[in-house]
């Protein structure tokens, strides 16, 4: 008996903080951030961290969100799964209200299954693997991007449709989901609108070693009108270069794993040409009557303008959650997801409506076509399927 009292004291002590804590954050909407600053995820994540720092101080500064200050606390997750699943269970213990993940299903999807177990919102900032969806991860998670049904389509359209291009060289890079289905998804519309597949190739990220590939595409004795290359990091820019030097001069097409100014400067002035690729959004007034605002706001942040549109994904999945959280009226999970599902947003990297958890959260969207010449991205347009392959 002569300890009850200070155990009794102790538990009063522990409750009397827990309430403070309880109180700082009713005070506050946290999202936690996942996003990879480190590995090759990095030139993904970090740039639409920067976007999303923007959107808070945004937020903040025109008085907050349900008349509370946003906070964003990102830890790095490493481009490691599973550090990323082990940061979000932090950031969720922290007292995040939402989770924005990882822009790719297999670096991503641990957040948003802590988020989903938590009961909370989470959204990948552009993960486009059909695989990022309420299917797979739960019917609270979502992703900003379109899936790669778009992408693939977006690409095989172009390159058929507008460009005359009939017979094409797939590589697939076997690193993850998002390179494997991205050519799969691309192979299908281009069969599909008449385009022959004249040879499907693999390649294992970090081989650094294409001349296998290249001898069993000079052994066909026929050169391709478009080679399409789904792989991922610096392994794209030196792919290319292998094929160049070769003599391959066909255009190159990709995913928006190609919208890295490291690549772009890699390949430079003189491999940087006739190479595309589809991506979120572009930097100009072309692409969005607010783009002008929105770089504007991030140059003052950050010192220097954006050079690649995965900032606006970050800029987005903020300014999203904040629509939601408002039509919602409380960051709870189910009511934020709900809002997600009945809204339309007009974002920078184009008009968005969700599918229902039924449908996959499946996210209705256009995409935008760039171009690489002389190792500098310019603005083809936005594109809009009128098909896509099935997910």
């Amino acid at each position: 008996m002569k300890n009850s009292k200070p155990a009794l004291l102790g538990a009063a002590a522990a409750l009397l903080l827990l309430g403070t804590h309880a109180q700082a954050q009713d005070d506050k909407i946290m999202i936690g951030g996942a996003m990879s600053l480190t590995g090759v995820q990095a030139p993904l994540d970090t740039p639409a961290l920067k976007g999303a720092e923007v959107a808070v101080k945004y937020l903040n500064d025109n008085g907050g969100l349900l008349g509370k200050q946003v906070e964003l606390v990102n830890i790095d997750g490493k481009s490691d799964p599973v550090t990323v699943g082990n940061v979000a269970v932090e950031l969720i213990d922290k007292g995040a209200d939402l989770i924005m993940a990882p822009c790719d299903f297999d670096f991503g999807g641990p957040a948003s299954r802590e988020a989903q177990s938590a009961g909370l919102v989470g959204i990948s900032t552009c993960a486009s693997d059909p695989l990022y969806s309420s299917w797979s991860l739960g019917d609270k998670q979502f992703t900003l991007s379109m899936w790669n049904t778009t992408m693939g389509a977006v690409a095989a359209d172009y390159a058929f449709k507008e460009k005359g291009w009939k017979t094409a060289y797939v590589v697939t890079d076997q690193f993850i989901a998002y390179t494997k289905s991205l050519s799969k998804y691309f192979v299908a519309q281009f069969k599909a609108n008449g385009g022959e597949i004249i040879l499907e190739d693999t390649y294992t990220n970090g081989d650094n070693n294409f001349s296998a590939q290249l001898a069993r595409l000079q052994a066909l004795g026929t050169k391709p009108d478009v080679i399409f290359l789904s792989s991922y990091g610096q392994d794209i820019g030196a792919i290319i270069r292998a094929l160049r030097e070769v003599g391959y001069d066909a255009p190159v097409m990709g995913g928006d794993a190609y919208d890295d100014p490291a690549m772009h400067e890699a390949l430079g002035e003189k491999l940087g040409n006739n190479v595309f690729f589809v991506t979120h959004t572009w930097m100009g007034p072309e692409a969005h009557p607010d783009m002008p605002k929105f770089i504007d706001l991030y140059t003052q942040m950050h010192g220097s303008a954006p050079d690649t549109s995965f900032v606006s994904t970050g800029w987005d999945t903020v300014m999203m959650m904040a629509e939601a959280v408002k039509a919602a009226g409380s960051t709870d999970g189910a009511a934020v997801a709900k809002a997600l599902e009945d809204g339309e947003f007009k974002l920078l990297t184009g008009d968005l409506n969700y599918g229902t958890a039924e449908e996959g959260h499946a996210p209705d969207k256009a995409a935008v076509m760039i171009e690489l010449k002389g190792g500098k991205p310019t603005f083809v347009g936005w594109r809009r399927p009128e098909s896509v392959p099935a997910p």
